[in-house]
């Protein structure tokens, strides 16, 4: 059987979460701002056809958004987390096997279900998706993910497509490789595709014309394996379930500078709980704890300070507590007076299995007690599913001044009852 694989894109997902609930902005700009509201991280397509590029700080931009009338909005991630849900749930009616590869895109198996006639069901999924959700989508479609992928950019850059292209036909794809530049293919950086330039590959019907040997040699196995995806050889597996993550990142810009070391260390806290949680959600334990804060780069008016340290714990846990107390004596070692900081984080690393038997101290007390810590955290996961807002108190105290703004969120239309739209007759 022909191999057909789909990758199914929200457009502009952040603004078109937006949108469903607010229809008065439909074909109007719209654009939703960074931790802190501070830059511009989604926008509408009308916002990108003023000039505003992706990641842009909001005041650089002050003067466009009060001429043009843009509706900012701060990241609600409560609601997008939900409305990915619901996204995702209504995908898996159209395929035996799906991939969820981000929060707005998964790719789908469509091999023996859709032969007869691909984009028919393409434009499909896309119409079942909007009328379920209210979530504009592209379908991309070929033998293989990169080519699924590839497929999805153009259904998006060419609105003659209605949003679905398939490439398996190779007369089409070859003539849609010849114009798209090779930087716009998946895995393909900005370094690589400046090097593949200097060698005379420019777009990706070059690329996908090399030897891969000859690209492993000068590159690397995840670009030959590329330049075999362009030309119809599957070499990527759909992954059903998620791989575990390898590394977790906690870490928020303040509203305010913070400089007392009390105020550091109450956010640090809650950064080291929510790292905590991820990791038991994945059933696995941290081997290496890291550390960093930082004033703020771009105000040369201040005083400059950054640094970082990070510690191997002698037996791998995945107990908040110890995470906590591990950061803290961390931050003990980086805090210097006279610094207004503007952001810190906690990073976990050497993740591995909690299943996987681990080496303990004989001197250890800590690793035979975390033995009995397992249904304390999962009882202290439970509470703060069940009370979310309590997970803060418990872990970094009551002074909540440094949390990031976001004066302009929406109302969590799908998860609490007290902001469920009304209706008015």
């Amino acid at each position: 059987m022909r191999p057909l694989l789909a990758l199914v894109d929200c457009n502009n997902f952040y603004v078109s979460c937006e949108r469903v609930f607010r229809p008065d902005l439909v074909g109007k700009p719209v654009a939703v701002l960074s931790n802190n509201d501070g830059c511009i991280v989604a926008r509408s397509q009308e916002v990108k056809d003023l000039g505003i590029k992706m990641g842009v700080p909001v005041f650089q931009v002050q003067n466009l958004i009060q001429r043009h009338k843009i509706q900012l909005f701060s990241s609600n991630y409560t609601l997008y987390a939900d409305m990915s849900a619901r996204v995702m749930s209504t995908l898996e009616e159209f395929t035996p096997s799906m991939e969820v590869y981000s929060i707005d895109e998964a790719f789908l198996d469509l091999t023996g279900i859709s032969d007869h006639d691909p984009i028919a069901y393409g434009q499909r999924i896309k119409k079942n998706v909007l009328r379920s959700t209210g979530i504009p989508v592209c379908v991309g479609m070929g033998p293989t993910k990169t080519l699924a992928k590839l497929a999805n950019f153009a259904a998006k850059k060419w609105k003659q497509t209605g949003g679905v292209l398939d490439l398996s036909d190779p007369l089409r794809r070859e003539k849609l490789m010849r114009i798209v530049p090779v930087g716009e293919v998946w895995g393909i950086g900005s370094r690589t595709a400046a090097r593949l330039n200097q060698l005379g590959i420019h777009t990706v019907w070059d690329l996908a014309r090399q030897p891969p040997d000859r690209i492993r040699d000068q590159f690397n196995v995840v670009v030959a394996r590329t330049v075999m995806e362009l030309n119809g050889i599957p070499c990527l597996e759909l992954e059903e379930i998620a791989p575990d993550k390898q590394q977790i990142v906690c870490s928020r810009s303040f509203s305010r500078r913070l400089t007392e070391y009390r105020e550091l260390s109450e956010a640090l806290a809650e950064f080291c709980s929510r790292a905590a949680e991820k990791l038991r959600h994945q059933n696995s334990v941290v081997g290496h704890i890291s550390v960093f804060i930082r004033t703020n780069p771009f105000n040369p008016n201040e005083p400059q300070y950054q640094r970082a340290a990070g510690i191997t714990l002698p037996s791998a846990t995945q107990d908040t507590r110890v995470i906590v107390g591990t950061a803290n004596r961390l931050l003990k070692e980086l805090f210097r007076e006279g610094y207004r900081y503007q952001k810190c984080g906690v990073q976990l690393s050497r993740i591995q299995p909690a299943s996987i038997p681990n080496q303990t101290d004989l001197f250890d007390s800590a690793a035979f007690a975390q033995a009995e810590s397992g249904k304390l955290m999962q009882a202290v996961d439970r509470i703060n599913r069940r009370f979310p807002k309590g997970i803060a108190v418990a872990a970094a105290g009551f002074d909540k001044a440094w949390k990031p703004k976001a004066e302009r969120i929406s109302r969590r239309y799908t998860t609490d009852w007290r902001d469920l739209v009304g209706v008015k007759c």
